[in-house]
């Protein structure tokens, strides 16, 4: 990363999603096949917050205290609801708990990790915070563009003090 990006700090409130989601591992990404099935059913889901879409991962307490690549975890494709009438089949919801998030804006190429990098290796031993056993999601919005180096999104890191 070629300069320090401060995030600002933010109290999420319980967000609801429909999506879909896969397990995978850092060794078995398999990101696009999930964002290929799930994109041409978004209009599906009815009651939208946004147009928005949200990428989330749901890590264990223990992926980042043993880290190694092949460590599995939850990668969840969805958007933000106000509420969970009529889900469509084949899709699931989600509640993400209300909490302390670092929220980084972060411009360049989603296969870049030199920001993650930057979070887990600089910034956050230096915040004086903790990670938090929340929901990370980046938030996709209109700025979004997929294997572009001008795309904008939102990276939230759940915190504690």
């Amino acid at each position: 990363m070629a300069k320090e990006i401060n995030p600002r700090i933010e109290t999420s409130p319980e967000r609801k999603l429909v999506g879909t989601f896969m397990v995978m591992s850092l060794a078995n990404y398999k990101v696009g096949e999930l964002w290929k099935s799930f994109r041409p059913r978004r209009s599906e889901i009815i009651s939208t917050v946004s147009n928005d879409f949200i990428s989330m991962v749901c890590y264990s307490p223990e992926h980042f205290v043993n880290f190694k690549p092949t460590n599995e975890f939850e990668k969840w494709a969805a958007v933000e609801v106000s509420g969970f009438d009529n889900v469509p089949a084949g899709m699931e919801t989600f509640v993400i708990p209300a909490g302390l998030y670092a929220v980084f804006q972060y411009k360049g190429l989603s296969t870049d990790n030199s920001i993650f990098q930057y979070i887990f290796g600089t910034w956050l031993p230096a915040s004086g915070y903790s990670l938090d056993n929340r929901p990370h999601f980046e938030v996709l919005g209109g700025r979004y563009r997929n294997n572009d180096p001008e795309s904008e999104e939102e990276i939230w890191i759940p915190i504690k003090n």
